[in-house]
């Protein structure tokens, strides 16, 4: 056996234990626990269910939310980044949600409202999630943003067009698959969020947190189960659009370059 051979059967290894865990919800959700037959009514369930439902609803109004305003929050550190001679001290300014644990950022955040008087409500739960999502947002921009050559700008202003001119019609179209990427995964880190939103959202919930508030009150169902399968079909398939715009973008600059 080759050296190639084995390192894909340790590779194969490693992503079977990791993605070994997704396979038994979605097995279980397909089966009735009394007669153990395979079915699909644990999914049709789920729509029956009103706070599920209702969770569901904020749960896209937040996605949608975050994935507008990280990204163009993202996009407007990148910028500062290059115009201004602090790319240090901005890159460390929006980094710094990565390096404060969950729990202790919703609970400060939740202070901070508390002494505002600001009420717990979707405002609240989508302000930690941007806060969450803003430094993921801005890395992918900022590399998308590293590729591209600022001599097309300077072109531009020669023949006339002012910054917001020229960043409109040459560097935008050349980032947007960033852009677009970026917002992808300001989605999924808005679904997928919990600690820091259970903290903030008073009497609301997200498809997260209700699934783990029930999980502790009730404990795992064929609906729960049913629920969870969605949730990991639903990220699979944003990775899978995130993965398909980041090859649209490396055909796009490699286009550009020849």
């Amino acid at each position: 056996m080759t050296s190639r051979s084995l390192v894909w059967l340790f590779l194969i290894g490693v992503l079977v234990f990791l993605y070994a865990p997704l396979v038994p919800p979605v097995l279980l959700a397909m089966q009735d626990p009394a007669t153990g037959t395979m079915n699909f009514t644990s999914f049709g369930a789920i729509a029956g269910d009103q706070m599920l439902m209702g969770a569901l609803l904020n749960s896209v109004i937040l996605a949608i939310i975050v994935g507008i305003a990280a990204p163009l929050l993202g996009l407007a550190a990148a910028q500062a980044v290059r115009a201004f001679g602090i790319p240090r001290l901005i890159i460390t300014v929006i980094l710094l949600p990565l390096f404060i644990p969950g729990a202790s950022m919703g609970v400060s955040t939740s202070l901070f409202f508390k002494l505002t008087a600001i009420p717990p409500s979707l405002f609240t739960m989508a302000v930690v999630q941007i806060l969450w999502a803003l430094p993921f947002a801005f890395l992918i921009i900022l590399t998308v943003m590293s590729g591209f050559d600022t001599i097309y700008l300077e072109a531009a202003y020669t023949c006339g067009s002012n910054r917001l001119q020229a960043f409109w019609d040459i560097e935008l179209p050349q980032i947007a698959p960033g852009i677009s990427g970026a917002a992808i995964f300001s989605i999924i880190l808005s679904f997928n969020e919990t600690v820091r939103t259970a903290i903030v959202q008073g009497g609301n919930n997200t498809v997260q947190t209700f699934v783990w508030s029930r999980y502790q009150q009730v404990g795992l169902t064929p609906n729960m189960y049913a629920l969870m399968s969605l949730i990991i079909a639903v990220t699979l398939l944003l990775i899978l659009a995130l993965v398909v715009l980041g090859r649209r973008g490396q055909a796009a600059t490699t286009a550009n370059e020849g």
